[in-house]
């Protein structure tokens, strides 16, 4: 399918077409105004990508491989906001007709005209006064109480966290206290339980729904004599994701697990070039890869994304925590 002028990011006129039809007062103009704006954001959208998982470009990286890549990003986006798009367009396009019809367009006459003289609310409360008037009561006024605490992770049978910073708030304090046993930086065990759950969303959960605080992806072997849960995972096996009935631990709290995965590294051998780390997040990280710990082979590096990204940061200075 020929593409027109308006839909290729090489045409540096591409909007002159635009502005004519603009003058001209051309109702497809709208639409294509609409699509411009649309892919604009779509071309955000892809750049935040971009920056958000950085790492080695499979190409080589280099000026003319991000020139190149900036280029085929910025076509991407006008292509997926042509035709159907994502919507954005559509919705642009009503909301401005809208108002345009709500301006009076070219006729001149204002908003406030085009109102009746009483209407919604205000018509209510002509027709019928009763509606805003408070009835009486000798019930004394109640004293406000003060918002109740939320429970300590000892007692909490539930931990389903809505936000990145929810779920730091809830887990740094074990973190802190794991990583200083383990001799590592606490960020690293909180972007580990991050990558392990979906920052608390994609626990692994008990069949009635309940959480397991299994934060760290700890399958339940032989040796493990406490509660299990099951459910399906991913694995890599030869390089292909696929999908597996496992085992995993349960706990009781959020103290339990980080106690736990303390314990599970420092009494497993096969974890011990891992604790040799030195006080680096990057050995400590890659050594869990070598050791097996996960089928990932991006692992570690998702952990020190996660680590040291601006989601952990971000986090960290709101609740005023300065962590290296």
């Amino acid at each position: 399918m020929a593409m027109s002028p308006l839909d290729t990011v090489t045409d540096f006129g591409q909007f002159a077409g635009l502005k004519a039809q603009a003058r001209e007062q051309n109702p497809a103009a709208l639409l294509k105004t609409a699509r411009q704006f649309e892919s604009l954001m779509l071309q955000q959208m892809l750049k935040a990508m971009r920056a958000a998982t950085p790492g080695e470009d499979a190409l080589g990286g280099g000026e003319q491989t991000n020139f190149y890549r900036d280029m085929f990003d910025q076509q991407l986006a006008v292509t997926l906001s042509s035709g159907k798009g994502v919507g954005l367009a559509d919705m642009m396009v009503r909301q401005l007709k809208m108002s345009q019809s709500l301006g009076g367009g070219e006729t001149g006459v204002s908003l406030d005209t085009k109102l009746p003289a009483r209407s919604g609310l205000s018509a209510l409360i002509a027709q019928r006064p009763e509606v805003v008037q408070a009835p009486e009561t000798t019930e004394p006024v109640q004293e406000l109480k003060p918002p109740v605490a939320l429970k300590s992770d000892e007692t909490l049978t539930e931990f389903r966290p809505r936000t990145p910073q929810e779920f730091i708030d809830a887990v740094l304090p074990h973190a802190e206290k794991a990583a200083k046993e383990l001799g590592i930086p606490a960020r690293v065990l909180v972007a580990q339980a991050a990558l392990e759950t979906g920052w608390g969303k994609h626990q692994i959960r008990h069949a009635d729904g309940k959480a397991s605080f299994n934060l760290f992806g700890i399958k339940a072997d032989k040796s493990w004599d406490g509660d299990k849960v099951r459910t399906m995972t991913h694995e890599y096996e030869g390089g292909r994701m696929q999908r597996q009935d496992a085992k995993f631990r349960a706990y009781g709290s959020i103290a339990e697990s980080f106690d736990d995965y303390a314990r599970f590294l420092k009494s497993n051998p096969r974890y011990e070039q891992a604790l040799r780390h030195q006080g680096s997040a990057h050995q400590f990280a890659t050594g869990l890869q070598k050791a097996g710990y996960a089928t990932d082979p991006s692992y570690a590096q998702k952990i020190m994304r996660i680590a040291y990204g601006p989601t952990v940061q971000t986090a960290l200075n709101k609740s005023g925590t300065v962590m290296a």
